[in-house]
């Protein structure tokens, strides 16, 4: 089912979504079907559209997603899953250019983000370690003085 402001009935836009589609255009989806795919909500892909990380076409008022948006829409959630912010997902998207030109830009740019992320965490994870060290020697010397 889709979003349609314009359409009198979703059958109605299934049918002109249906119309479109052909081997240029390849497999269209409806904003309803990815938002059950990706298991968001409506609000979730508008907000992706108002901040230019998706750009559906619009068939007889209705949105239309092809396969590149639906890929775009996976790496946005995945990106957002493991951290990214919005600016850097949109700068990373937009190194791909319109027909991937941008590829070892954006690999390059994987690299960079990731290499850092990684010595954030492992900062952390060591920070984390020695905040344990020492709660476990406050937590062994409390016992011990229990004991007596």
């Amino acid at each position: 089912m889709l979003e349609k402001p314009d359409q009198p009935d979703a059958a109605s836009a299934e049918a002109v979504l249906a119309s479109h589609r052909d081997a240029d255009t390849g497999e269209l989806f409806g904003i309803t079907e990815l938002c059950r795919a990706f298991g968001i909500t409506l609000r979730t892909i508008r907000f992706y559209e108002d901040k230019g990380l998706l750009a559906p076409r619009r068939i007889s008022g209705a949105r239309v997603y092809t396969r590149r948006d639906r890929a775009r829409l996976a790496l946005i959630l995945r990106s957002k899953a493991i951290g990214a912010s919005l600016a850097e997902i949109k700068h990373y998207l937009d190194l791909y250019g319109d027909n991937g030109e941008g590829r070892a830009q954006q690999l390059a740019f994987v690299v960079e983000r990731t290499d850092a992320t990684i010595r954030e965490l492992e900062a952390k994870r060591a920070g984390i370690d020695a905040t344990l060290a020492e709660l476990r020697l406050i937590n062994e010397t409390a016992r011990r003085q229990l004991r007596g």
